[in-house]
């Protein structure tokens, strides 16, 4: 039985977790819900020690990447190293389709964007996401609880992933060369087209449509950039393919596994 230790099982990697646990992994991790503390550098080093596959998680923290800080001495021996980055390394694309030679670094998420590339340069793989949803964390969670936005911002277009297809691409991952890997659906569209359709399954009123300059301060980020994210790389070299390739067939399973209750 092979070992993966993965650092911090949050919403994601506790998928990923379930996905190699099915396929015979041994799996340890650190986190609130993990086997052991990301401080307890004894227990963790061990872990190392025993792993035969490393997968991050971990976001960088006051500039800095928590794991290669504390454990990057430690993981030249593991045979096998992956990485959750995010799409946002790319910046704003003004809408237009971005791959995994685009430059990166250019946006508001520098910080993740040299914690990227550092796991590169160790020989990762580094999966590159979009917006994440899935049970529990979907656009109809969003409505019911009146947290959801339509914007009336023409042409802004994202890219999303259901979260069971993160955890695909980190099983066809295993088996891929290191580099960069795009994991996002087929269908990039409007944010709103996202929450009409959630609003249109479920029967929730949909939200009030506004003004740019009225979102909400916490939600400005997310709406000052624009881009299509392409997953061709991930298709060709890992043979990976989203099992939800857009949005509403997201949508559609999330509230059939749910029962249609919010």
């Amino acid at each position: 039985m092979k070992t993966m230790l993965i650092f911090g099982l949050g919403y994601s990697a506790r998928a990923i977790a379930r996905r190699l646990a099915a396929d015979g992994w041994h799996i340890e991790a650190t986190g609130s819900a993990g086997t052991m503390d990301f401080a307890d550098e004894d227990a963790v080093r061990a872990a190392l020690e025993r792993a035969d596959a490393v997968l991050s998680s971990v976001p960088p923290a006051e500039e800095v990447d928590p794991v290669l800080a504390r454990y990057g001495a430690d993981l030249g021996g593991v045979g096998w190293l992956g990485y959750l980055s995010s799409t946002g390394v790319y910046g704003d694309c003004g809408g237009a389709w971005v791959d995994e030679s685009a430059p990166v670094g250019l946006g508001r998420r520098s910080a993740r964007a040299r914690a990227d590339a550092a796991w590169l340069d160790r020989g990762a793989r580094v999966l590159r996401l979009p917006g994440i949803y899935g049970p529990k964390r979907s656009a109809f969670d969003r409505v019911a609880q009146g947290r959801a936005h339509r914007v009336d911002l023409p042409g802004q277009i994202f890219s999303r992933i259901h979260v069971e297809d993160i955890a695909g691409a980190a099983h066809a991952a295993l088996s891929a060369p290191p580099g960069a890997y795009n994991i996002a659906d087929d269908m990039p569209a409007p944010q709103n087209a996202v929450i009409e359709e959630a609003c249109r399954i479920s029967g929730l009123p949909l939200p009030p449509l506004l003004a740019a300059q009225d979102v909400p301060p916490a939600s400005r980020a997310f709406y000052a950039e624009n881009r299509r994210v392409a997953n061709g790389k991930a298709r060709r070299v890992m043979g990976w393919r989203p099992v939800f390739a857009d949005y509403r067939a997201g949508l559609r399973a999330i509230w059939e596994e749910e029962g249609g209750v919010i």
